[in-house]
């Protein structure tokens, strides 16, 4: 269309319905986060798994004032678990994530930084998933796995970027919402079993804070109690990489230098969970 040509109503009608149609492929998908919709029909984006097992999953890490205490508190409990790491944090304390591993955890991707997604933009996607995978690579020397998007907003953006790196997006069927200000170990502990199927749960901690000082500590007061009443249930509790779960096939090559966020590129900041 040459400057100075009028709009015709047709093509405005046409050109909202793009923006739209455009507009609802990015952010339908984030549905996904309401936990009924995603009980119900996307049993496997829930994280549900082999009957007998619990896979534990902590979200927003590494980070050298909380991770190691949930790091020792599970060494005593001789558990293990997954933990979704952000590449920005990950990037700037790679030895506390060789911790990790050398401890038996598995990693995986939450994403470069923990950025709100509601504007279409692929490009960045791509850059905030496949940097953080590139990231966890490189410090536990294998592919991860599984990614789960920040806020557990999975858009079309964030699942398109999450099958081009070869990851399962996985979220959770059991949360503790340990975020929160007015987070007690005693309601966090109850809010994780009042979700629970008892069937094969994936059960989401936080084992950082991005909302507020301290804001992990009830978790990790809780976690003995947790572990050992799903232990008394005749359940094993466990990284996602025990749990059953088929990771995603379609791999495909990893982008290029070029596709990866670093400390130049255009990514969003982060924001509290």
């Amino acid at each position: 269309m040459h400057p100075g040509t009028p709009i015709t109503l047709p093509v405005l009608r046409a050109s909202l319905a793009a923006t739209a149609l455009a507009a609802t492929a990015h952010i339908a998908p984030a549905g996904t986060w309401l936990p009924g919709l995603r009980r119900t029909f996307l049993p496997a984006l829930t994280g549900l798994g082999d009957p007998d097992h619990v896979a534990l999953t902590f979200d927003d890490g590494p980070d050298p004032r909380s991770t190691p205490h949930f790091l020792d508190a599970l060494d005593g409990l001789d558990t293990r678990a997954t933990f979704f790491v952000m590449g920005e944090r990950l990037a700037e304390h790679p030895e506390l994530g060789r911790d990790i591993v050398r401890r038996g955890h598995e990693l995986a991707v939450h994403g470069w930084t923990h950025s709100r997604p509601w504007l279409p933009a692929p490009g960045r996607d791509l850059r905030e998933v496949s940097g953080a995978a590139e990231e966890v690579r490189r410090i536990s020397g294998v592919r991860p796995r599984w990614y789960r998007p920040p806020y557990g907003i999975l858009t079309g953006g964030r699942w398109a970027a999450a099958l081009r790196c070869g990851l399962r997006p996985v979220l959770w069927s059991a949360w503790g919402k340990d975020w929160t200000a007015d987070a007690t170990p005693k309601g966090v502990l109850e809010t994780v079993r009042g979700q629970l199927y008892g069937v094969g749960d994936t059960i989401l901690l936080h084992d950082a804070d991005l909302s507020g000082s301290d804001r992990w500590r009830p978790a990790l007061a809780m976690l003995p109690e947790l572990v050992g009443g799903l232990r008394a249930s005749g359940l094993t509790v466990g990284p996602l990489a025990d749990h059953g779960l088929v990771p995603h096939a379609g791999a495909r090559k990893a982008p290029g230098p070029s596709e990866r966020p670093g400390p130049a590129a255009d990514t969003a900041d982060a924001a509290p969970a």
